[in-house]
């Protein structure tokens, strides 16, 4: 009788035949390659991910008659993903505490932007402050969550990383603006140009399937900033919130918003470095991968 192989086992076999097959050519390394980089992108977005889901399917399935609200329900989701993080150990307690912080800082954004007319929450909520649904921090939370996660996940080290001290004055300075440009000049193209200043130099190195790669820290954050714009845009066109000129039937957010979604990635990287310190790459980035975790 053939005897079964455990699952880890029979997981090692299969991963050992992918690697032979795409070590048989350089367009089969660099597919391979891409297919764990997407596996694992995705891997670390998992809170995020859960939560556009839940928006999406709630636009699109949600009875009117329902006992509850929508954004109620989103609320409860939000907390169930989170406390299901921690319990599958996907989140450390640390790293859920510098996200948390992250949360209220995004709400207590989201009450001062909503108050001027920034964008709207369209639906009723009984889990709300003012006219903030409780869920919407959990959004902000989502990009923590991401940034904690793609650290360990890939591997990721860094070279020419700004003192800290710098790029913690850099975000207060950020925070403060979002507020501050309503009354007093908009600087944030003075921002940007700090952020270039202390982050140009700087390169993160990663790992997505056996060999360490490189990538400036600026491209890397702007790429970031991308995807959570495409994020955005799925998270309007659910009626998660709407901006002006939304009101009346979806459009596809301004690229200007991506501008904003870059500063905001500089908060998150500052605030999870309190929990993730920086670590230098060992001997420039030039040695093997430090091995697959997850996805």
């Amino acid at each position: 009788m053939k005897q079964r192989l455990p699952l880890e086992a029979w997981g090692r076999r299969l991963m050992t035949r992918a690697e032979a097959w795409a070590d048989q050519s350089r367009p089969r390394r660099y597919a391979y390659e891409f297919l764990w980089f997407g596996l694992k992108q995705g891997w670390a977005c998992l809170f995020g991910g859960l939560m556009l889901g839940l928006i999406l399917a709630t636009f699109l399935f949600w009875p009117d008659q329902a006992p509850v609200s929508r954004y109620d329900f989103l609320a409860v989701g939000a907390v169930v993903i989170q406390a299901a993080m921690l319990a599958f150990r996907l989140e450390s307690w640390e790293e859920a505490r510098v996200i948390f912080l992250f949360h209220v800082a995004g709400t207590i954004m989201e009450l001062f932007k909503t108050a001027h007319g920034s964008w709207i929450y369209p639906e009723d909520s009984l889990l709300r402050i003012g006219a903030v649904p409780l869920f919407s921090g959990f959004m902000y939370a989502a990009v923590g969550s991401y940034i904690a996660r793609v650290q360990r996940i890939f591997h990721i080290r860094v070279l020419g990383y700004p003192p800290l001290w710098t790029t913690w004055v850099l975000a207060a300075a950020i925070y403060v603006n979002f507020f501050a440009h309503h009354w007093l000049p908009d600087v944030r193209i003075a921002l940007f140009a700090a952020t270039v200043l202390l982050f140009g130099r700087g390169w993160f190195w990663f790992t997505a399937d056996r060999r360490r790669r490189s990538m400036p820290l600026l491209l890397g954050y702007g790429l970031v900033a991308l995807f959570i714009w495409f994020a955005e845009n799925l998270g309007t066109l659910g009626r998660a919130w709407v901006y002006p000129g939304q009101e009346a039937g979806w459009e596809m957010v301004s690229l200007a918003k991506l501008g904003s979604w870059f500063l905001l990635m500089i908060i998150s990287v500052v605030l999870v470095s309190l929990v993730h310190r920086p670590e230098e790459e060992p001997s420039g980035g030039m040695g093997q991968g430090l091995g697959r975790a997850g996805p």
